[in-house]
């Protein structure tokens, strides 16, 4: 979350668990053009290990992902993932900027789960708070000191400029939010091991988590459960999804318990949310990512929430050739978190 030091042309870096993910937008208009894009898979081992070998495979990947995009820039925005980050809403006394400035410093250490000195802590004032008069929310972001050395070095040492970093769920939410939203809404996107998920009520967050459930939990419990391979477990979901009509509901019965304990954690997010906010109630759900992707799990968390639930497009907005589109159709929805940072640099 750190504010953008530099001016000129940049791109977004998403540093995922399974692919590195580049984008360069350009403003046009109300919306944007895509001037650039990059996909790289990545083997998830590579992306979770701390060694140098790693790291020096994952530089590799991030290399082939910009040298295929055609990026020329040098400036950078990177996402931090969110089990690296905390991120949190909080109340603060109605004072002017100045003051808060100054409070903020001897308030952040009561919020933050990690000593100040090792941690690296950013805030934005979202206004006046939903719940409580002569009160402003301010939402409260902090990364681990070492993490975000070490992925700051990983990335400078390839020859870029990192002028800003962010949580991939406050990228998400640029990504995804509709201009001119009234109403809260749950944005969740689902990655390899976890899903970000953010409350959002209008367009500001208003409430961040994430679930540590993502496809690969999926893919193990169908793996345990139909004895198959992790290829063809994956194969599975991806291809007959939740259907309960294709392989006569196996992959559906195998999923069962992971999606039931799923589908509780995100109807606890709306559950808080609404005590938090008594007056405001969540209208909906937005899914991206394997969420979006996996047959029939907008319909089967529809029943589970007992909120609509629709597929979200991190590219609405934004101008694309055909071609484009095409090679991107596979891997779209994975691309919230590069877009919301491509635009986060865009709009500032």
């Amino acid at each position: 979350m750190n504010i953008l030091k530099g001016l000129g042309d940049f791109f977004a870096l998403d540093i995922g668990t399974n692919a590195i993910r580049v984008v360069q937008l350009k403003k046009a208009g109300a919306g944007y053009t895509l001037e650039h894009y990059g996909y790289a898979p990545i083997d998830s081992k590579l992306t979770g290990s701390d060694s140098e070998e790693a790291r020096r495979k994952v530089g590799e990947v991030i290399m082939t992902a910009v040298g295929q995009s055609g990026i020329k820039s040098k400036n950078v925005v990177i996402g931090l993932p969110s089990s690296k980050t905390f991120t949190t809403i909080i109340d603060v006394p109605m004072v002017s900027e100045a003051e808060l400035k100054a409070t903020m410093k001897y308030q952040i250490d009561q919020y933050i789960p990690m000593s100040v000195e090792d941690a690296k802590v950013d805030w934005a004032l979202l206004g006046n708070s939903l719940r409580a008069q002569n009160q402003q929310e301010v939402l409260l972001s902090s990364v681990a000191r070492q993490y975000s050395e070490d992925r700051l070095e990983l990335v400078e040492a390839l020859g870029f400029n990192v002028i800003a970093a962010e949580p991939d769920p406050i990228a998400m939410v640029r990504a995804l939010s509709m201009p001119g939203a009234t109403g809260a809404v749950l944005q969740l996107d689902m990655g390899e091991n976890s899903t970000d998920i953010a409350i959002v009520y209008g367009d500001t967050p208003r409430l961040v988590r994430t679930i540590p459930t993502g496809v690969g939990s999926l893919v193990k419990s169908t793996v345990t459960n139909l004895n198959v391979q992790e290829d063809q477990a994956r194969q599975f979901i991806l291809k007959f999804g939740l259907a309960p009509d294709r392989l006569e509901g196996q992959v559906l019965r195998a999923l069962e318990s992971t999606l039931d304990n799923f589908a509780a954690e995100v109807v606890k997010s709306i559950k808080f949310f609404e005590t938090r906010y008594p007056s405001i109630a969540v209208g909906g759900v937005i899914v991206t990512g394997f969420a979006a992707t996996i047959p029939q799990f907008d319909q089967y968390l529809a029943g589970k929430v007992g909120k609509g639930v629709q597929l979200g497009n991190p590219w609405q907005g934004i101008q694309m050739a055909e071609a484009d589109q095409r090679q991107l159709a596979a891997v779209a929805m994975e691309f919230s978190t590069a877009i919301g940072l491509a635009k986060r640099g865009v709009e500032q």
